[in-house]
């Protein structure tokens, strides 16, 4: 289960249930989506492939969800934010990859991946001493997040914090809890947890996440303020919607960016491959029409970022398909 909806706007990016219905969008094999432009060239057709690599989002269509972590106003002190912050330092996306690689394909506890983890990234050495006390470092329920629950937890005994790290659920579980005191940190992603702060603020309120990671911190921070919340450093590490070809798909079609995709592979023998919810989502194929102009031949129906549409693209059903950044698949290939 992933963070949040795939990185929509709205309340609803707050909920973990990847996979909600939200109407019919197309299936397998059907004629090509109502974006499909008359006209477009030839296409690519999909290339098995074992490895699998995710297309640069060079105009920038998603959001920064980046990690950060959100701690409770009353309860953070500079020695906290210190350590959290050195854990935002060391993490940037492929670091993430194999974080989740660690947990999700080699079955590492998230204990242990974070324990390594921050053996090697040092990320204990120098750290000055808080006040000390009890802490909570809350989780959400899917492994990503529970391993960086584990990462803020060793660095918070480091300095001379009690902590009980506590997977609790979803979003609308744990941030109540945050902002009450009964969490001291979360480890959160920027630009969802902003839309649902905003949600929660001035549900009429422009969407306050951007493709810019420094507007989408301001937003967030101006509206943590409202809630009770403050925020360490953001990290380079994203987990948001990507899109993703095999290797082969890609060295065939000399794509290296989602740019390359919409220029070379418009056209009927495209296929896209996502959840039921992509045609009418903007991070996902209506995103790729309005920023891209890329035109898919066909839409089929799979899941987002699971193993559906992971192995429809190894085994050459589908061109193109929706992925997580930060997919511990995109390690091992």
């Amino acid at each position: 289960m992933r963070h949040n909806l795939f990185r929509t706007a709205g309340v609803l990016a707050a909920t973990v249930v990847v996979l909600a219905g939200c109407g019919k969008a197309g299936s397998s094999g059907t004629e090509a989506p109502p974006s499909a432009a008359a006209g477009a060239g030839a296409g690519c057709a999909p290339v098995a492939g074992d490895k699998l690599v995710v297309l640069t989002d060079d105009k920038k269509l998603q959001n920064t969800d980046n990690v950060i972590p959100a701690i409770n106003k009353k309860a953070s002190s500079p020695e906290l934010i210190a350590a959290l912050d050195k854990v935002s330092a060391a993490l940037d996306t492929p670091k993430l990859v194999e974080l989740n690689k660690a947990v999700d394909i080699d079955r590492k506890s998230s204990k242990a991946a974070a324990q390594d983890f921050a053996t090697a990234n040092n990320l204990t050495a120098g750290l000055t001493k808080g006040k000390g006390g009890s802490v909570t470092v809350g989780a959400a329920n899917f492994s990503e997040n529970a391993t960086l629950g584990e990462l803020y937890g060793i660095v918070l005994t480091a300095a001379g914090y009690t902590v009980k790290v506590q997977q609790i659920g979803n979003r609308e579980l744990y941030e109540p809890a945050l902002e009450k005191g009964d969490i001291t940190v979360v480890p959160e992603y920027a630009a969802t947890l902003a839309t649902f702060l905003s949600g929660k603020v001035d549900k009429n309120a422009a969407d306050p996440s951007s493709s810019d990671l420094t507007t989408t911190v301001t937003n967030l921070t101006a509206l943590g303020d409202k809630r009770g919340l403050v925020f360490g450093q953001p990290s380079q590490a994203q987990d948001q919607n990507a899109f993703a070809v095999t290797t082969a798909f890609a060295e065939k079609n000399q794509l290296t960016t989602l740019s390359d995709l919409a220029s070379k592979c418009s056209g009927a023998a495209t296929v896209l491959g996502g959840p039921a919810e992509c045609p009418q989502r903007p991070k996902c194929q209506q995103g790729l029409v309005s920023v891209y102009n890329f035109q898919a031949g066909k839409f089929d129906t799979l899941d987002a970022g699971g193993p559906l549409t992971k192995n429809g693209l190894k085994q050459g059903t589908i061109s193109v398909g929706l992925v997580f950044s930060s997919d511990g698949a995109l390690a091992a290939g």
